[in-house]
């Protein structure tokens, strides 16, 4: 089955953080659900025996994935305030070095080269947590994406073993295909059913 790409917040503190995105090619365009629902009455005895799902409805619908996606925001967030820290003491320490060296308050050029020093393993300490949390960060969005296509794919197994489709699609895979054979809001119904379950 096609690898699905789960939505996640990319991480924005200059650091070159993967971000993972589904973007929905029909956001703009107006609801076809009556259209939907009038053609869904024809019998379905005289349709084709496959069915096919909205990706990126599910993804937004869907409560696992919309969990993960509010844990990779508290991780950027977290990241941002980290790094924020770092830039705040690197230039705390530089504005004093340079009010030192305006107020002529180094005595040897020992002291100066120690304070400059202090700055550059500062600089250096800052640079090794960005990449550990860029790193983490990447390992968290990988794990989540692979938890959420393991959990729609099984649950996709179990679907189709009660309803013996030849083929499932996703819709953006295809140029047209009738949306009385859109079974997108079952999936998401099940989904979340088994997940609360899951939860409880």
């Amino acid at each position: 089955m096609k690898k699905i790409v789960l939505r996640f917040l990319p991480a924005c503190v200059a650091l070159a953080c993967v971000a993972f995105t589904a973007c929905d090619s029909n956001s703009g365009k107006a609801d076809s659900k009556p259209q939907k629902k009038a053609v869904a009455a024809a019998s379905a005895a005289n349709l084709p025996n496959y069915r096919y799902v909205d990706i990126d409805t599910i993804l937004s619908q869907y409560f696992l994935a919309k969990d993960y996606n509010e844990e990779m925001l508290r991780m950027q967030t977290n990241m941002e305030a980290q790094l924020k820290r770092h830039e705040n003491t690197i230039q705390s320490q530089a504005s004093a070095m340079q009010k030192k060296m305006q107020n002529n308050g180094y005595l040897s050029e020992a002291s100066l080269k120690q304070d400059q020093e202090k700055i550059a393993n500062l600089q250096n300490n800052a640079q090794r947590d960005a990449a550990n949390l860029q790193n983490n960060f990447q390992s968290a969005a990988m794990k989540a994406q692979q938890a959420v296509n393991d959990s729609i794919e099984a649950f996709i197994q179990e679907y189709n073993a009660k309803h013996g489709y030849d083929a499932i699609f996703f819709k953006n895979a295809t140029l047209y295909i009738n949306p009385a054979l859109d079974i997108t809001d079952e999936v998401v119904e099940g989904l979340n059913a088994r997940y609360n379950k899951m939860k409880k």
